[in-house]
């Protein structure tokens, strides 16, 4: 009894083939790939029985066979950071509406900052046999992407900036966005001012600290009078909050604060409102990314915007354009965008 029940479930979830389509419709295999492939070769009538088959028993082209058979490639992989980042978020967004021009797909996973998670999705990527890969280095090691462009996938960098010529890529200079935070919280007045910054493993988060670094300097400030950097594993807002007690509990505490990314900033925020800190009258917050939830905060934040959508666009752009024959590496200026957490 037990193995007629188990029979037949299997028999109700059992994927309708071309076969059955075949069959219902009373026509031969062939005739049913050319109403799926070539309908204009395929009379009207028995088009339409075919199509009424297709509908009754729910069949479901199979897309990665028929790649194959025609050797035609529509999906794209990207890896980034942390696909729970609305910046992330966003810029895949713009690679997909990029994809969806030339009716490609995308295949999105997220490494976590994680070079072994990493590894393991570019792997999968090349035994799908994706037509390219947009990557975000989680440890700033590209060696596993030159090896996909050697074996002839082509390969652009996504919000990094390429270290060698060979790669494409599409990245912020985050130096200048990070000048541009430090410079806004100088000329308030701030000259003790807390920075909560990421993994030095990271791109970003050295070139945001090098350009912090280049904006005391060129005011004649000493770095270490001005600034009391805490680094995190982790760029969310529970790595910003924890941070920002730290800062609060100091004695020499931060009249500002300025964070490598909006997420650690929404967890300063929340720090600063349960630690009863007024912002920005007792303590400034200037985030990074300028995400879609920057402006909708209770205190709307302060933020360097990057141009995410235009990020991902224009990555997707560069890699269905050139493949693996030309390079490009373009690379974007931020803009500081002020709103209420930093300035009355």
């Amino acid at each position: 009894m037990s193995t007629d029940t188990s029979d037949a479930t299997a028999s109700r979830v059992r994927r309708p083939s071309v076969t059955d389509v075949a069959k219902l419709a009373a026509v031969s295999v062939g005739t049913v790939s050319n109403v799926l492939n070539r309908p204009d070769r395929v009379a009207a009538a028995t088009r339409e029985r075919v199509l009424t088959a297709i509908d009754d028993l729910g069949f479901v082209r199979n897309a990665s066979a028929r790649q194959l058979r025609s050797g035609e490639i529509t999906t794209i992989g990207a890896v980034v950071l942390d696909i729970a980042n609305p910046f992330f978020t966003e810029i895949a967004r713009g690679i997909e509406d990029r994809l969806a021009q030339d009716d490609l797909t995308l295949m999105l996973a997220s490494s976590d900052e994680n070079p072994d998670r990493e590894a393991r999705y570019l792997r999968l990527f090349a035994e799908h046999g994706v037509r390219g890969v947009l990557a975000t280095p989680s440890h700033g090691s590209i060696d596993a992407l030159l090896a996909l462009r050697d074996k002839g996938i082509p390969v652009v960098l996504l919000d990094h900036t390429s270290p060698v010529p060979e790669l494409s890529s599409v990245a912020v200079d985050d130096v200048s966005g990070g000048s541009l935070a430090i410079e806004h919280l100088l000329d308030l007045g701030h000259r003790r001012i807390g920075f909560i910054n990421g993994p030095l493993t990271l791109r970003q988060c050295i070139d945001r600290r090098d350009g912090v670094l280049q904006a005391l300097d060129q005011r004649g400030l000493d770095p270490d009078e001005v600034l009391i950097e805490v680094s995190v594993d982790n760029l969310n807002a529970d790595a910003g909050d924890v941070a920002t007690q730290r800062l609060l509990a100091r004695d020499d505490r931060p009249t500002a604060i300025f964070c490598v990314n909006d997420l650690t900033a929404l967890g300063s925020l929340r720090a600063l409102r349960e630690g009863q800190v007024a912002v920005p009258e007792a303590m400034a917050v200037v985030g990074y990314d300028d995400v879609s939830f920057a402006s909708m905060l209770s205190t709307p934040l302060t933020s360097v915007r990057q141009p995410t959508h235009t990020l991902g666009w224009t990555a997707a752009d560069i890699l269905l354009r050139t493949g693996l024959d030309d390079v490009e590496q373009v690379t974007f200026t931020p803009e500081l965008i002020v709103r209420g957490s930093s300035a009355i």
